[in-house]
């Protein structure tokens, strides 16, 4: 069978076996092994207690084996069994085994007669046998009997399929003789998984029971349903014996000698029986796993490559050490504020590609949101006109005042000052609610230690908040004091000689934002959402924003413009969303009620989020395009308005002074709230965790509690560690083995073709033979010779057998005594290299 390092092939995947199973899995692996498969009293059973030499089977009425039994055979100088979910406990009472199956399969299925696919791994060292591993399946049956579920055939067939399935299980298809082959049901699933049958080998039972006069030589010489691996009749024990106490080296020796003196199987005797099959089936395996081997080191580099990492960082932790837990409290700590400052500055290792976080969302928060926020509250014309000309009117009191008063402008300035308070603490809000998310983020990284985790966001949140405080005093304080003083003489404050310049004209009202005059603010995706299904329906377009228009194109390379919208007169709406919408909606439409598209008086966009709508009214600000303001009172009354010429140039003038004032204002607001946030809390909160975030998790309490891990953690680090053990023992395992080695091959595909040519039952030599082993067969019979020796033409030699059998012919001899009888010497099959 080769060298000895193919001998240790069984016993290397017996040790793979027990790895995987203490940690509970197999890795996926589909490791190599013989699957038992055949129907109820069938006589597995008794196949495997003759490979042990030992009854330790359960035996019983109707369905017995209810669950898989992997069987490691491991030849040793002593003998016991050992069960891998009783390990350490040795058995050498093998009826102590037997109950103990029985014990195990009860805990499992219960006593209903169930099956369960969770298998039972017994290992058996004895000297008396070969080193196999074998997997013992429930016998196929087709009614169920007593309390069995009515699907209890389908249970079974679904079970053996899952282990004879894999490409790297060997069937052992196990039929009594005394039943016809076709109607075999172990090898028709045999046949339905392994249709060119490279991995099935046929095993016929009770021969001794066969009516006299009946035999299955045809079947044992693979000549009636042809298996590549051909087949091995076994006699065992009857039931007799069994109740008996037979000895099984007895029953052995029994087996042998019906083999010799049975006149149909005696030329095969040496092919035959249960110790030839232990050696057959030793070999094939060991040929298998051979094969399966660089596969096998594959996988496992793969599983053990993926789990490196982790295996790694929790090595470094041992959570019964003290030092190691400062340690990793110190480490963990670091990466934490690492993060943090990744997150908030950019260039973060794990980067975000489905939404806005941390820094990215802070900026869009300073640049974006609260510059809407800004214009949401911005002052409506017709509103404050109004309250120019109550200012006016009540600062002038009974007198008919001649001059345009100062104080009119300071309220009215004043009063638009204090409405910014609500933008301002929104923002300041926002980015607080930010970076706790932030801070949630990062502390995810120390899960493993809930109570770490835990105390470290009360730290930072609870700075957080102090910060939260200081910011919005800061923020109330700029305002006050942007109202203690108002500055008219700014440089670019337009001045009351500029302002009755303008009373006059008409001019466009300039935005809270940056103007852009004809540059490209923003291009992106919309969907035109109200378009009637008639004209085609909801359509997306690649639209193009500028200081001047909104055009859309057919796609984003822009070659196919669609349309182009003037901003002059646009406002933007909100739509509320529709019920089976899962779109964000915001409507364009003009002021002068003219039709926007077409002829639709607005122009419904949608988008996938609420943050791309405000991100697209942003810029839309940006434009110029306002928000539409929305007022309880009837503004439109006319009694309001009805002011005489020198009361409408003095609120005229009033609303430039106020108008030009505030562009000061809100420019100066948005500068300085960036930089307020920024000093007061981010860079705060930056310098807190990386210089006092250790010292107060050290004095919260006791250190060591904090780096306790959650019963998860610790199960998970506990699997981790294991399976990577045991990955690499394995691969040190496979490694310390040499598979250049030589071993029997495959036999060629079985070709029956010939079987069909005539009624003789040939009999088949096997190459190269000399000339004294042709036979010499008297007429009308013809001459069977072995392929390479000259025949006569018109006596074609049949073709080669898929096993080749030997011939015990006699000396030649001399021609005057040639027997011319018609008879023909028995053929003796011998096996390909299978050592003795």
């Amino acid at each position: 069978m080769g060298n000895r390092g193919m001998e240790e092939l069984i016993p290397l995947v017996n040790r793979l076996q027990d790895a995987f199973s203490a940690i509970g899995q197999t890795c996926d692996l589909d490791l190599p092994q013989i699957a038992v498969v055949g129907g109820q009293s069938a006589g597995k059973s008794s196949v495997l207690e003759n490979f042990v030499g030992r009854d330790f089977l359960p035996r019983g009425s109707g369905i017995v084996t209810r669950r898989p039994l992997v069987l490691q055979l491991i030849s040793s100088a002593s003998e016991h069994a050992e069960f891998l979910h009783s390990k350490g406990k040795k058995f050498t009472d093998f009826d102590d085994v037997r109950r103990e199956i029985k014990a195990e399969t009860d805990r499992v299925t219960g006593t209903n007669k169930g099956i369960s696919s969770i298998p039972i791994n017994l290992r058996i060292c004895s000297p008396n046998v070969l080193n196999l591993t074998l997997i013992d399946l429930p016998g196929i049956t087709k009614v169920p009997v007593g309390d069995q579920p009515p699907d209890i055939e389908y249970q079974i067939r679904d079970m053996i399929m899952q282990f004879i399935c894999r490409d790297n299980c060997l069937i052992l298809a196990v039929t009594p003789a005394n039943m016809d082959l076709a109607n075999s049901d172990a090898l028709k699933l045999a046949k339905d998984v392994d249709p060119q049958g490279h991995r099935t080998i046929g095993v016929i039972t009770k021969l001794d029971l066969m009516d006299k006069g009946t035999d299955v030589r045809d079947v044992l010489e693979n000549r009636l349903l042809p298996l590549r691996r051909g087949y091995v009749g076994v006699v065992n024990r009857s039931q007799k014996d069994i109740e008996g106490k037979k000895d099984i080296n007895a029953a052995l020796a029994a087996e042998r000698r019906f083999f010799k003196s049975h006149p149909a199987y005696r030329h095969m005797a040496d092919c035959m029986g249960t110790l030839y099959l232990q050696r057959l089936l030793n070999q094939q395996l060991t040929n298998h796993i051979r094969d399966t081997l660089p596969a096998l080191r594959s996988r496992l580099q793969g599983q053990l490559l993926s789990l490196d990492k982790e295996a790694e960082e929790y090595k470094c932790l041992n959570p019964d050490d003290p030092s190691r837990k400062t340690k990793a409290l110190m480490q963990l700590i670091q990466h934490f504020g690492l993060d943090f400052e990744k997150r908030i500055e950019g260039s973060g290792d794990q980067v975000d590609t489905v939404e806005l976080s941390g820094g990215a969302k802070i900026n869009r928060i300073f640049h974006e949101r609260f510059p809407f926020e800004l214009v949401k509250m911005e002052f409506d014309e017709k509103e404050l006109r109004r309250e120019i000309s109550y200012a006016i009117k009540n600062i002038h009191g009974i007198r008919t005042g001649l001059f345009t008063p100062d104080m009119a402008f300071e309220a009215i300035v004043k009063k638009q000052i204090v409405k910014l308070k609500g933008p301002c603490l929104k923002c300041v809000d926002m980015v607080i609610q930010e970076l706790i998310n932030t801070v949630h983020q990062c502390t995810s990284k120390l899960e493993s230690f809930p109570k770490l985790r835990e105390e470290t966001e009360r730290i930072v949140t609870t700075h957080i908040r102090e910060r939260e405080s200081q910011a919005k005093d800061q923020v109330l304080l700029s305002l006050e004091i942007q109202l203690s003083y108002i500055n008219t003489n700014h440089e670019d404050f337009i001045g009351f000689a500029n302002a009755q310049q303008k009373t006059n004209q008409t001019s466009k009202k300039p935005s809270a934002g940056n103007q852009v005059s004809h540059s490209v603010i923003r291009k992106g995706w919309l969907t035109i959402n109200n378009i009637s299904l008639i004209k085609g329906g909801a359509k997306e377009y690649w639209f193009m924003l500028t200081a001047e228009s909104l055009s859309w194109f057919k796609d984003d390379e822009e070659k196919e413009k669609k349309y182009m919208l003037p901003l002059d007169n646009l406002k933007v709406r909100d739509i509320e969303k529709g019920f089976m919408s899962s779109k964000h909606v915001f409507a364009i439409f003009n002021t002068e009620q003219r039709n926007v598209y077409k002829d639709y008086r607005h122009l419904e966009l949608a988008c996938d989020t609420q943050d791309e709508v405000d991100s697209w009214k942003a810029s839309l600000l940006r434009a110029g395009v306002y928000p539409e303001k929305t007022t309880h009172e009837d503004l439109n009354d006319d009694r309001i308005f009805s002011m005489d010429p020198q009361l409408e140039r003095q609120v005229e003038t009033i609303r430039n002074l106020v108008d030009s004032y505030m562009s000061i204002v809100y420019k100066s607001i948005r500068d300085l709230m960036p930089k307020t946030i920024m000093h007061l809390v981010i860079n705060n909160v930056e310098e807190f965790i990386h210089s006092e975030l250790l010292a107060q998790l050290y004095s919260s309490g006791d250190q060591y509690s904090l780096m306790d891990e959650s019963p998860e953690q610790a199960l998970r680090r506990e699997e981790v560690l294991r399976t990577h053990t045991a990955l690499k023992e394995a691969l040190n395992i496979i490694t310390d083995i040499s598979t250049s080695t030589i071993s029997t091959p495959l036999p060629p595909p079985v070709d029956n073709s010939w079987l069909h040519s005539g009624s003789l039952q040939r009999r088949y030599l096997s190459p190269p033979l000399s000339v004294q082993d042709v036979f010499i067969i008297t007429p009308p019979h013809p001459v069977v010779s072995p392929p390479g020796y000259s025949v006569p033409k018109k006596h074609p030699a049949p073709p080669a057998p898929s096993l080749p059998i030997c011939l015990e012919a006699p000396a030649p001899p001399d021609s005057n005594s040639i027997d011319t009888t018609n008879t023909i010497s028995r053929p003796k099959r011998v096996p390909p290299s299978v050592p003795r």
